[in-house]
């Protein structure tokens, strides 16, 4: 963040910053989502919803899940959050007494590690690299299960790497976790963000009774201002979490609900999105290790690549800073990931036109050329 702070005062100073640190859709939310909240705006009907979300919401996306998946949801199971931010601090409140550990891989999501201490959890960072396609595996989780530990997270796609985790493998690590009588929690947020592949969902893997999904609107329907997501939860969850819902969030945002009914069935507008985000994703791939980014895991998912940049410094932080300042070009560097391997990886996002993209590789060029 503090280097997308200075590449915001660099704008405020007149200088044209290419940015290829943001983790945001550049879309507008698709035109039918507009409508149907300007809709729900007029009708006047915009109170509280029930804590766990408008029941409308919920089957429709029970709906959904069906036909997406093939999965049989009840609707009482998928809990509406404020983002998937409140779906997580929701979780580990629910899950977590003091002192517990949830396992979590380096590099990794960096708000996870936040929202399991607001809980008074303990994050157990686990080095991850291209072996395991930078996800945590079934050997890694039985390795570093702790007698306190209460869950393993998956983010799939990843971020920071876009990779994807087998499919194969994700059904052992349900299965370790389920054996250590704990909870697989699947972040599924850059589902519908992925290229030549379709991940199953979490639930698909077996041990759904020890399964939680959480996923939301903000990156495939670039809803992200929406503030809006969802959590799928075993039954005997549903009590416990209403409780909590109902004591700090009271409901997610109304209009966000009913607007969210209408994304579901923007299927030629998303795909528009996922079209342009792969069409960038093999522009880079195809340029960026010409400029000695080492692509060690082709992504398949998300908008982000994590490069190897070992053959071009050896502190990545330093690196990033100094690109940003003499290139104008603002790309993340590794430690705001995780320790592991840090200084040699930066992430790179291609949540910004084709034109920034190409403009911010030839600053790089001419960057790394000097």
């Amino acid at each position: 963040m503090q280097l997308l702070e200075r590449a915001r005062q660099l704008e405020a100073g007149g200088r044209h910053i290419v940015h290829m640190e943001i983790g945001e859709p550049d879309f507008s939310t698709p035109e039918p989502v507009l409508e149907a909240a300007r809709r729900r705006l007029d009708s006047g009907q915009n109170f509280y919803t029930p804590s766990t979300g408008a029941p409308e919401l919920q089957q429709a996306l029970s709906t959904w899940y069906a036909g997406q998946y093939g999965l049989d949801i009840a609707p009482e199971r998928i809990l509406i959050t404020p983002g998937t931010s409140g779906a997580f601090s929701l979780i580990y409140a629910v899950l977590l007494e003091a002192g517990e550990s949830v396992l979590l891989s380096d590099p990794g999501y960096p708000c996870q590690r936040n929202f399991i201490r607001l809980a008074g959890g303990e994050p157990l960072n686990i080095p991850v690299g291209p072996a395991t396609r930078y996800h945590l595996s079934a050997e890694l989780v039985e390795t570093n299960w702790q007698e306190n530990t209460r869950a393993a997270l998956i983010i799939n796609p990843s971020n920071p790497t876009g990779t994807l985790i087998d499919e194969e493998e994700l059904a052992l690590v349900s299965a370790a976790c389920a054996r250590h009588g704990g909870w697989l929690i699947s972040d599924e947020i850059y589902h519908g963000l992925t290229y030549g592949v379709n991940p199953p969902c979490a639930l698909q893997c077996g041990h759904a009774e020890s399964t939680i999904v959480v996923n939301g609107f903000s990156k495939h329907w670039a809803m992200t201002g929406w503030r809006i997501g969802w959590v799928i939860v075993p039954e005997n969850l549903i009590d416990p979490a209403r409780r909590v819902m109902q004591n700090i969030f009271i409901s997610a945002p109304t209009l966000s609900q009913f607007a969210g009914i209408a994304a579901l069935g923007a299927e030629r507008e998303v795909e528009v999105m996922r079209q342009a985000y792969d069409e960038r994703r093999r522009y880079l791939l195809d340029t960026l290790p010409g400029l000695g980014f080492d692509i060690v895991v082709e992504p398949q998912g998300a908008f982000y690549i994590y490069a190897n940049v070992r053959s071009l410094t050896d502190d990545s932080r330093a690196f990033c800073w100094d690109i940003l300042e003499r290139a104008g070009v603002a790309i993340t560097p590794g430690e705001d990931f995780g320790v592991y391997q840090s200084v040699q990886h930066v992430r790179f996002s291609y949540a910004t036109s084709m034109d920034n993209l190409k403009e911010g590789v030839r600053r790089l060029e001419q960057y790394l050329r000097k």
